[in-house]
């Protein structure tokens, strides 16, 4: 398995482009800041996308942004990925020097799942933020089984544990916690999708027949609609982690949520 960055081989910037690559409900592609920015990822900050190829072919996908945050980890914004993404964009127009990586998406071949390369390409992002001389690796993280328990708030979720022990009852927050992350606190409108009465009924493949409040297939929380209005309006909490670099981070052996 090889590790490498697009702006080593920017011959494989299609490849970050396929459906299997960019994993979730169709909705999370329309968010808000993402349809204007996530675009500027390849040609902004290509040394902050890593890929695994083997044989040549890219099994995973790991994006990131680098930022100016000097702040203390417990004023990390409620806008969580929308404001990672739009303070990166900021930084780099205004030549501020990062100080953090922030990790906003990974992905994996549904052929290779489950085989713990997701676990690899987070310590990837974490060695190419530290290679850049940055402290840490921030993460937004969106719980890959919360869309089962959309009415329950994320910090509930959030504090569940798997089994009554340590480790967080999430999958996706276990891979980062078991990975020494320290997962800190939720992040309550780290997305924002708006969109038409015809787009939403397009993007969850459901008739809204009025307004009101409906859980949608893959949302982590309700989608809010104004039928006469002709809109609806879906805002995501994420849970904020955070990978430091340096002496002592790896991982995990204790509690550290």
């Amino acid at each position: 398995m090889q590790t490498v960055t697009l702006a080593e081989r920017p011959d494989l910037a299609a490849a970050l482009d396929r459906p299997e690559l960019n994993p979730g409900p169709e909705f999370v592609r329309h968010d808000d800041v993402a349809e204007r920015l996530w675009g500027q990822l390849e040609t902004r900050f290509p040394e902050y996308q890593v890929m695994l190829l083997e044989e040549g072919r890219v099994v995973a996908r790991g994006a990131s942004v680098p930022l100016c945050w000097e702040e203390p980890d417990v004023d990390l914004p409620d806008e969580g990925f929308d404001w990672a993404l739009s303070q990166a964009v900021d930084d780099h127009e205004a030549d501020r020097a990062p100080t953090v990586a922030a990790s906003l998406l990974i992905a994996v071949v549904p052929d290779r799942r489950r085989q713990g390369l997701s676990t690899a390409v987070a310590e990837a992002l974490r060695d190419n933020a530290a290679a850049r001389g940055l402290s840490a690796l921030i993460v937004p993280l969106r719980p890959t089984l919360k869309h089962r328990y959309p009415l329950i708030p994320m910090g509930t979720y959030a504090g569940w544990a798997q089994g009554g022990g340590e480790a967080p009852f999430d999958p996706w927050l276990r891979v980062h916690w078991k990975a020494g992350a320290r997962i800190l606190h939720t992040c309550e409108r780290s997305r924002t999708v708006t969109g038409t009465l015809a787009e939403w009924e397009e993007w969850v493949r459901m008739e809204l027949p009025s307004s009101g409040e409906y859980v949608i297939p893959g949302g982590l929380s309700p989608l809010v609609l104004d039928r006469p209005a002709g809109t609806g309006h879906y805002v995501e909490a994420n849970v904020w982690a955070r990978h430091d670099i340096g002496p002592g981070a790896g991982t995990q052996t204790s509690d550290s949520r």
